[in-house]
């Protein structure tokens, strides 16, 4: 019996010495590594959550028509927002792999069935049948698309690699991860969510390109979007002022006080601030509310005016930053799954990150998407922190020590 308990030690020593991961007291269970978290990724997450919460209340500080005469109310809404979020990212994060793999059809059908519920019963705000409001709680399920398709088109492609590190991708891959984007495409671009469509169509076409896809096929349906835009706008899918939006990104002073106003009053916003800014809570602009839907669409127009070049810079980083963060993570996991669906989801935060920043400055069309992890709004704050707990899960387990 001690010669059995001596090499019971003795292998128990030697395996923590060949690096075998521990595990629960189950004994199926990895327990969780917390130094193998992405620290530098969790950095940028927390300074832009903290950043936006003070743009938001001071979007909204002065804004009597929002907040009921409370200036504090969107401050609460936001922190209670991102609780919610943070709580969603955590179970992710800890959550084991394979049943991240088996909640993801689960996911992506919920988040379908969100799309259709809307068409049938949504709720039209600014223009665009998006919303789905519960009591004095609205939900749009568009947001959460975003990381359905990208888990879904990672899922077909890691179920046809069959253990390959890079898996073949071919006509029936390509029209397979087609297939998965395809149907949320359509309902979203039927409500229409303008905005949405343009960040999905950027996210799979990242997807698309991590996934190996051929070039002359990229370019194909590259070209295929472009004239699905134009039949768009010639069989009126698009609503008029959509098109309006179009027209005055080309000449905002074709219509300065209709489409053409949202574009002016930002870039007016922004050019006051200069170099150091107006000071929080002091900008002219929006202590004026001139700026339309400035807690949500235009909230960088907010850091402009009130921070600065400096600190509208340091938004644009930190964001910049959880893109890379993104991809270094997609480059080191050895997994089909994580590596697309990591680099899928730095597709979504780049292009979107781009077109909000962009239409605040004159760059991009006004299209009406929230700046990640910065603009009020429950929808968008979830699903950006389930993709960062995502990105957390596939991070942990490329850093876990390997059994020899």
């Amino acid at each position: 019996m001690t010669t059995m308990a001596t090499r019971t030690v003795a292998g128990a020593r030697s395996g923590r010495a060949a690096g075998v991961r521990p595990t629960s007291s189950l004994g199926t269970r990895p327990m969780l590594r917390w130094s193998g978290v992405d620290w530098w990724l969790m950095a940028a997450v927390a300074g832009l959550l903290v950043l936006g919460t003070l743009l938001v209340w001071s979007a909204t500080t002065t804004r009597d028509d929002l907040t009921g005469g409370d200036p504090r109310a969107y401050l609460y809404k936001q922190v209670t927002n991102i609780a919610i979020g943070l709580v969603l990212m955590s179970i992710v994060l800890v959550a084991d792999h394979r049943w991240v793999r088996v909640a993801a059809p689960v996911a992506y059908l919920a988040s379908v069935g969100g799309l259709v519920l809307v068409l049938v019963a949504g709720s039209t705000i600014n223009g665009s049948r998006s919303w789905i409001v519960v009591g004095g709680m609205s939900i749009q399920p568009a947001e959460l698309a975003k990381l359905a398709v990208v888990i879904g088109m990672a899922l077909v492609l890691a179920h046809r690699a069959q253990g390959r590190w890079r898996p073949r991708v071919g006509l029936v891959e390509v029209v397979l991860m087609l297939a998965i984007a395809a149907v949320p495409a359509v309902l979203i671009l039927l409500q229409p969510d303008l905005g949405t469509m343009l960040v999905l169509t950027a996210t799979v076409t990242g997807v698309l390109a991590v996934s190996g896809a051929p070039r002359r096929w990229l370019a194909l349906l590259a070209g295929g979007g472009v004239t699905a835009a134009l039949v768009a706008v010639a069989g009126g899918v698009l609503k008029p002022y959509q098109v309006d939006r179009f027209l005055a990104f080309t000449n905002p002073d074709l219509d300065p006080r209709g489409a053409g106003y949202n574009v002016e009053q930002a870039r007016i916003a922004v050019g006051n601030g200069g170099v150091w800014g107006q000071g929080l809570f002091d900008g002219s602009q929006t202590r004026s509310g001139f700026v339309p839907e400035q807690h949500t669409d235009f909230v960088f127009t907010v850091a402009g005016e009130e921070l600065g070049l400096v600190g509208a810079g340091l938004l644009i980083a930190m964001l910049g930053l959880v893109v890379w963060r993104a991809l270094v993570i997609a480059t080191h996991t050895d997994d089909v799954f994580g590596r697309v669906a990591a680099a899928g989801i730095a597709s979504w935060f780049g292009f979107q990150g781009f077109q909000n920043v962009g239409m605040c400055l004159g760059i991009m069309p006004v299209t009406g998407v929230p700046l990640p992890f910065v603009s009020y709004g429950g929808s968008s704050m979830f699903a950006v922190l389930l993709a960062v707990g995502l990105l957390q899960n596939i991070h942990l387990r490329a850093s876990a020590p390997r059994v020899r």
